[in-house]
């Protein structure tokens, strides 16, 4: 008797590890984006309500696909910081919290593949809020800035990859991030990098998705930081066959692969460019190209599958771009189209009741001259601009379609 329910005992214990599903990769890309983007998040703002519950969605999501927690409790690692007073101030991190303070939220889910190396795959899934910092929004009444785009597209790509990334590629461990406080300042990986629950030292690479939900019809991908590693180049275009990229060489710019950079890793950020919904109440999940979405997490797996057995990447600084950017007083009051690769300065938006839209500019334009000054690249049109002061009126010349035309903007 005793022997037969061992016997019992054994093939139970033997049916259920028969039955038990691996997990199997999923695309939820639509699904993640539309919770994450919905209204009763009221926009994500760091500290808020509706950003517990995103980090929350998050972590379950991890949990189902069988991603193990890495922050400091469980799949969390919060940070308390005192908010800037003004635009001209700094967040600054304190370690007590106050009625004056606000505590932010990364969610860390980790693949341990028993390797020497780990590499990082990030995005933030923060948003403005109602509006309150950072949004372009003119509009009287307070709206919910859902931030499809910006940066639920990210957060989507990344879970997506983090389902394929269970069971394959295995010379590297993989460190699933999302961060709080992109939107105030980098704050979120700017506090991992300092306080990381891997040693720094152990990241191969950090790859990291900002506004990656608008891919155009020309399939134009924003690809920087790669010149970070010698080997970022021959990989990107090995495995290009769908996308028009813009290749960008530094390791510094206005997202969260920079607080990696700065640690010496070598960096990858994808983006589909900026759009006239970009910080506005209008950046919703139904205008978001899901098809793309998926096009870009396969490819970014390809370039992980290729790296899988290069070992070690190598290490590059890289001039920072940004510190020729020069300084200006004025504004045209337009957004740029920073996909564009032609000659001149396209214009991807134009804010109400600025100079652009006075003098009459649209969306489509191209800046060709300003002032005395010919415009080829962004760099010439800031270089152009920097030497207005406000109240300045001058000439500027566009190309529209096939014809050139002539306005007079003021300052």
């Amino acid at each position: 008797m005793k022997r037969l329910s061992i016997l019992i005992l054994f093939f139970i214990a033997f049916t259920a590890c028969k039955t038990e599903k691996a997990y199997v990769p999923e695309n939820k890309i639509k699904e993640d984006v539309t919770f994450l983007a919905d209204d009763k998040l009221e926009g994500r703002g760091t500290g808020t309500e509706g950003e517990k519950m995103a980090a929350e969605y998050i972590a379950k999501r991890f949990k189902e696909m069988g991603i193990a927690p890495k922050g400091t409790d469980g799949y969390l690692q919060t940070f308390t910081f005192k908010p800037k007073k003004n635009p001209h101030e700094k967040a600054t991190f304190t370690e007590t919290s106050s009625d004056s303070t606000v505590t932010g939220t990364n969610i860390v889910g980790y693949i341990d593949n028993n390797a020497s190396k780990t590499i990082v795959i990030g995005a933030h899934y923060d948003h403005l809020g109602y509006g309150e910092e950072g949004s372009l929004y003119r509009g009287e009444d307070k709206q919910i800035h859902n931030g499809a785009d910006d940066n639920a597209s990210g957060v989507a790509v990344m879970l997506n990859l983090a389902g394929k990334l269970k069971n394959t590629n295995t010379s590297n461990n993989y460190l699933f991030l999302s961060f709080s406080g992109e939107e105030i300042g980098l704050l979120g990986s700017n506090y991992f990098v300092k306080n990381a629950t891997i040693p720094v030292d152990s990241i191969n690479y950090m790859l990291n998705m900002d506004m990656v939900g608008r891919l155009k019809a020309d399939s134009t991908l924003a690809v920087y930081g790669v010149g970070t590693s010698p080997i970022f180049k021959q990989v990107i275009n090995a495995h290009n066959d769908k996308f028009k990229l813009i290749e960008k060489e530094s390791g510094v710019g206005p997202s969260d692969h920079t607080s990696f950079y700065l640690a010496d890793v070598p960096v990858l950020h994808f983006f589909t460019g900026q759009h006239e919904d970009y910080h506005k109440p209008s950046d919703d999940s139904d205008k978001l190209n899901y098809e793309g979405m998926e096009t870009i997490s396969n490819y970014i797996y390809n370039i992980i599958t290729d790296l899988d057995d290069n070992g070690e990447l190598a290490f590059k600084k890289t001039k920072n771009e940004s510190d020729d950017t020069p300084r200006f007083k004025v504004t045209l009051g337009v957004v740029p189209d920073y996909m564009y690769d032609g000659k001149g300065m396209k214009i991807d938006g134009v804010s109400e009741d600025k100079p652009a839209q006075k003098a009459g500019l649209k969306k489509g334009d191209i800046v060709i001259q300003l002032g005395d000054s010919t415009i080829v690249d962004m760099m010439s049109y800031m270089k152009a601009l920097s030497a207005f002061e406000k109240g300045a009126t001058t000439k500027v010349k566009v190309k529209r379609g096939e014809e050139v035309v002539e306005s007079e903007v003021t300052f």
